[in-house]
């Protein structure tokens, strides 16, 4: 294999790992931000029930 061929596979491999890590990322986030909602929406859901 020439340098350039080794170079790009290298180069693909980065992209496709940052990739990686960008969805998880937005995954990990998104369960966050879902939990955060399910616990205000209880909160107030249960001050309300509480007068």
């Amino acid at each position: 294999m020439s340098k350039a061929a080794i170079a790009f596979a290298c180069l693909c491999l980065l992209t496709l790992s940052a990739c990686g890590n960008t969805a998880h990322g937005l995954k990990k986030d998104g369960q966050q931000a879902s939990h955060a909602m399910d616990n205000a929406t209880h909160r107030v859901l249960s001050a309300g029930a509480k007068k």
